[in-house]
């Protein structure tokens, strides 16, 4: 049965959508079928997977129980990867879910056929960066919630909110099993002392739930969803694209997923020079 990462911090601009698309392409790398869900009403995921060229449809349907949500997975120009895309009718069903009988767990049940049909090793839910309904039906469906947390001073109030809702849902009695798969952190600049900083303070606050992975702050990370693809697309033997690499391997070693023969997986080259990156893309 599919594993299911929810990706979320309620917090904007942390590299949430950016992990989400990337992370999803480094394991289809290793062979494995990934299913990205964009509950964004934004849609950055949809457009950083090639969104333009998919036909349209959102979660919305599946959600309110009218429609299958198999019905809404498209399939990306990357090998192995699929979406179910965004649309900005999301933004109604934060108004609108909490109307409807047992709503946090619409997501749970719209996906049950999906999982069990087990084709797709796992799937990658883009939250919203938000605590709304939306996010609350990502954590009751999901096995696991992975957060990424931006290297700045603030990134303890991101990972502790995030935290206290995961142990919400867990005990309220909607996901009993939903775990802490781990917290990554992004836009790090290792000649920093700020990056430093707050990468020991959020490994003494969390200790073992960091990824020895960081992802650095390039360029190219930056540009790749304007051109609809994934980093290892776009430019595959950079630093972006090696980091979610081995970020992909940490997941699957921490989920003890099956192993799989590489597929062009790319050595680090020496860093960019750090940027100023504003936005989901970042």
């Amino acid at each position: 049965m599919s594993h299911v990462i929810a990706v979320a911090n309620q917090k904007g601009g942390v590299g949430k959508t950016t992990t989400a698309i990337n992370l999803a392409a480094g394991l289809t790398a290793q062979g494995r079928s990934v299913l990205v869900i964009d509950l964004d009403p934004q849609g950055n995921a949809t457009s950083g997977l090639g969104g333009a060229k998919l036909e349209r449809g959102s979660a919305y349907g599946a959600l309110l129980g009218q429609e299958e949500l198999s019905g809404k997975i498209r399939a990306t120009d990357f090998k192995n990867l699929y979406v179910v895309p965004s649309e900005l009718d999301l933004c109604g069903a934060e108004i609108e879910l909490p109307q409807v009988e047992k709503h946090l767990q619409r997501l749970r049940q719209a996906l049950g056929p999906i999982r069990a049909a087990d084709d797709y090793e796992l799937v990658i839910i883009d939250c919203p960066p938000s605590l709304g309904s939306l996010t609350l039906n990502a954590f009751a469906a999901a096995d696991s919630v992975l957060v990424p947390l931006q290297c700045e001073y603030f990134a303890l109030e991101g990972i502790s909110m995030v935290n206290r809702l995961l142990a919400q849902v867990r005990d309220s009695g909607e996901n009993p099993s939903l775990r802490l798969l781990g917290i990554v952190m992004t836009m790090f600049d290792g000649r920093t002392r700020l990056s430093q900083q707050v990468l020991e303070e959020v490994r003494a606050h969390f200790p073992g739930a960091i990824f020895e992975t960081t992802i650095p702050r390039t360029t190219r990370l930056a540009e790749a969803p304007s051109h609809g693809k994934p980093i290892r697309q776009y430019d595959p033997h950079g630093v972006g694209a090696a980091a979610y690499d081995v970020l992909a391997q940490e997941v699957a070693d921490r989920l003890r997923l099956s192993e799989y023969a590489p597929a062009n997986v790319v050595e680090a080259p020496a860093p960019e020079p750090p940027v100023a990156v504003t936005g989901e893309g970042a």
